[in-house]
């Protein structure tokens, strides 16, 4: 009979270390999931920034061919390109 009391008593404290173990561990999960959140937010800046530079790789490529092209001139010479104050004074003058 002296058994029979002692059972619940120690059954809830198990009850109970196991709660706050639970507890414990629930939270330790929250924590990762909001670092997770966090550096998937992350992320998702860094493929828009690569998407922009992408992008702006392919202008500037397509923006060098089409100088290239200009440069060959119409018969296929390359053109003497004048220095940049040679512009200025004619532009100027």
């Amino acid at each position: 009979m002296e058994a029979m009391k002692k059972m619940p008593v120690a059954l809830i404290a198990a009850l109970l270390v196991q709660t706050v173990g639970g507890l414990v561990w629930a939270g330790g999960a929250a924590a990762r999931i909001a670092t997770l959140e966090q550096r998937v937010g992350e992320q998702r800046l860094v493929a828009e920034r690569l998407a922009r530079l992408e992008a702006q790789g392919e202008a500037v490529r397509a923006a060098v061919e089409r100088i290239e092209r200009q440069l060959e001139g119409s018969d296929g010479e390359a053109l003497v390109l004048l220095p940049l104050w040679e512009k200025v004074a004619r532009r100027a003058g």
